[in-house]
């Protein structure tokens, strides 16, 4: 399975937290809780800024 990873900061809390490009559920800040990431049936969709792509393949 090809994907990248992307470090996302959190609009609420400002924590980055590393999130795969594919994911296959709702992903939340293990801070506050907010969600950063939708699930689409594709590539993910941020609710956060992508602060850099960690690693792609």
């Amino acid at each position: 399975m090809a994907g990248s990873f992307f470090r996302v900061r959190c609009p609420d809390c400002e924590n980055e937290q590393v999130v795969f490009g594919k994911a296959s559920s709702e992903v939340n800040c293990a801070v506050c809780g907010t969600t950063l990431a939708h699930t689409t049936g594709g590539n993910a969709e941020f609710a956060g800024d992508v602060v850099e792509t960690v690693e792609a393949r």
